[in-house]
Parts: C-alpha cells; structure tokens; sequence
C-alpha cells in the first residue's frame, strides 16, 4: 500500500471512515446532543515507516489533541509544566532499557507536534507522575465458538473523565516489520486499546488499590504497544513477567491461533486466568484470580465492579454460540444497575453516595480477524458505532 505523507493522511483517514460508516447504514449523529460539541465521531489518523516517521506523522495529525491532553495532566494532577517535564524525565531510563524504539517514537512524536521529549514522554505516562488512577472500564473477549460468524470478538467500555472525549482518536499504524496497529487512545498515546494485524487483540481495566503495591516502574502505556508487537498469547505472557510494571492492570487478550486468556499484570508478576470452559472471559476492576481475589483486596476495589462484572458475565452466557456485534453494541450500553451500569453516565450526575471511577466515553468492538474495529463515541443512548479499518 502507497505510504501517504502526513498532510494526505488525515483526509484519506477521514473519508476513509466516513465511507465505512455510511457503508455500515450509521447516521451522523446530532452535533450540538454530542458530548463535549463533538460530532458524534472519533477522528482516524494514519502513520507509516520507522519508528521515527510513526511518531512525526502520529504528532503532527494529533498536535491539537496532544497539547490539550497536556493542559489536562498538568491541571488535574497540579503540576507546572517544569514539574510535569522533571517527573516524565525520571522515565527515560526505564524507556531507553526496555523500549528504546519507542522513545525513538516518542521523539519523533514531539517533532511533529511541537513539543518537547518531556511532554512526550508526559502524555504516555500520566497518572504515574504521581501515582493516580482515574479509569474503570468493563472488558470482554468472546471465543469463535460463542459468536454467530466464528470469529473472536474483543473489546470493551473505556470509562474515564468525560474531557478525554476531546482528545481521544482512532490511530492506525504500520510499523516498518511489525505487525500493524490499530489503536483507539488519545492525547499523544503510543499504545493503548487495540488490535494488530497477526489477530492479537488487547484490552485492558485498572485493578484499584489492592494486590501488590505500585512502584517506580514502567507505565502501562508502552507495554500495551509492545503487546501489539507479539503475534502469540505466550509471547504477551513471557513479556509481562519480563518488564517491571509500575502498576496493576488487567488485560483480556486473544491472537491468531484463536486463542484466548485473561492475564492480571501486576507488579509482582503475571497472573493467569482462563475461561474455565466458558468460551468467553470478562473483566472489570477487581482481581479475580485466585492469588490476589482476597476480600481485603476486594475492598480496596471500586464498588460498582462486582455488579458490572455479573451483568456482563450474564449477558455473554444468554447469547453465547450466537453473538453478533450488533449483540455486543447492546451488551456495551446496557443500562441496569444504572447508575453503575456497564455504560455508565457521568460521575456527578450520579448523586451523593454512589462512587464510580468516570464515564464512558467510548465503546469498542473488534474483530481482528477483519482488521477493523467499531467504536462509538460517549454514552448517549443514540450514539453510533463507527467502523475504522486497517485495509483503504
């Protein structure tokens, strides 16, 4: 395929995405009722060659997105930007030891948006410039003998504060004798949730206080992007046992051999979960493997992750042999148990009494098999699910 050059990326991307989401029968959604004055879509941008090139054309189409993600991290967490470039800083030798090629990416990302190494390396690591947590989400994997068409589906709510809807996008990237990537992340973000071309798809939940304790280590923003340089679950497995997290995240994966695992990352090492031959796993925020499913763990976890988890459980199990996406779109923005439902609204709409750990803000379905994942943008019960795919 013909490598476009940055200013010929982001229209091709956007007709690109349009066309698929015509194709798919969706209506743009209503810009003045979308969330934030958005329009009801995620943009979708295009990078291709060496790491360096990934990263200048990557910065260069997303500048806006990355500079307001940058105000972002400095006002929540109250840091100047001399602070905020002093912490990132502190990373570089935990990047140049087990990813060099990405802070080669990372500095190619600054050149195209204008700014510096720091920022960069601010924006994939954010809340472990102090230490802070700010997402739920609800994630599934759906085996190919539980779908109607045989084919995995992988996905999940991605729920966080609701100014994350301004920077976030869809990003596709063909790494020079990689597997490509396709990635729904924000605000300058390398790696995030996503699928490759090899069929690995990763999809991640923060796992709150409990289990082992956070340390100086390597965000999980990177290890996501070199999940998705892996063509096998037992390649993820040896990696996440190999590199020293800084904090406990879950993943539900699967690849090309059609198979698929729940791994619990945490900063003691890898801990693994299988289906127990239910053909499908999900996952919200709390540990469910039996190392660290402790009920002083199960405290320390956020409250509404129980009732997510058996509602999704429920849902998968109900149609299971026979899901479809359009199954997955309605299992994504199910409302029961509202307020702390798997699609879950704003924090302060919520009332007194009732914690949950953001919104959602966007719904993903992948089907690695096609190469295309569709991701709806915000909570709205009228929201549109768009296609976004590797192939033109």
């Amino acid at each position: 395929m013909r490598k476009a050059a940055p200013h010929d990326v982001t229209r091709r991307a956007f007709l690109h995405t349009a066309a698929v989401g015509m194709a798919a029968g969706c209506s743009q959604s209503n810009p003045a009722a979308s969330p934030r004055g958005v329009t009801g879509r995620y943009p979708f941008y295009r990078a291709a060659g060496d790491h360096r090139k990934l990263g200048r054309q990557h910065g260069a189409q997303a500048a806006e997105h990355i500079h307001a993600h940058l105000a972002y991290i400095m006002r929540t967490l109250r840091l100047s930007r001399r602070q905020l470039r002093e912490r990132a800083l502190r990373f570089t030798p935990l990047f140049t030891t087990h990813c060099p090629h990405l802070l080669e990416e990372l500095d190619g990302l600054a050149e195209g948006a204008g700014i510096s190494r720091a920022d960069a390396l601010a924006v994939n690591i954010r809340g472990a410039l102090t230490r802070v947590g700010d997402e739920g989400c609800t994630t599934y994997v759906i085996g190919s003998r539980g779908t109607a068409d045989g084919e995995i589906l992988i996905g999940q709510n991605a729920d966080t504060f609701a100014e994350i809807i301004d920077f976030a996008y869809v990003l596709h990237l063909e790494p020079t004798g990689k597997p490509e990537v396709l990635i729904w992340t924000f605000g300058g973000m390398i790696g995030y949730h996503g699928i490759n071309s090899a069929g690995v798809g990763q999809f991640a939940a923060d796992l709150g206080t409990g289990g082992p304790q956070p340390r100086f280590g390597l965000p999980h923003y990177p290890v996501k992007r070199m999940m998705l340089e892996c063509t096998r679950l037992d390649e993820i497995s040896a990696l996440l046992g190999q590199v020293p997290l800084g904090a406990n995240g879950s993943y539900v994966l699967c690849d090309g051999r059609r198979k698929i695992l729940n791994i619990e990352a945490t900063t003691a090492g890898p801990v693994t979960v299988g289906d127990d031959g239910a053909g499908f796993i999900a996952h919200s925020n709390h540990f469910v493997g039996d190392r660290y499913a402790t009920p002083a763990n199960h405290q320390r976890c956020m409250p509404d992750s129980f009732t997510r988890l058996e509602r999704m459980n429920g849902l998968l199990r109900d149609r299971y042999g026979e899901i479809t996406v359009g199954d997955v779109q309605r299992f994504l923005g199910d409302r029961e148990n509202d307020p702390t439902a798997i699609c879950r609204r704003r924090t302060d709409e919520v009332g007194q009494g009732i914690e949950t750990a953001g919104q959602t803000v966007a719904s993903i379905i992948a089907e690695p098999a096609r190469r295309r994942m569709h991701v709806a943008l915000g909570n709205a019960a009228d929201r549109v699910f768009v296609s976004y795919g590797m192939d033109s």
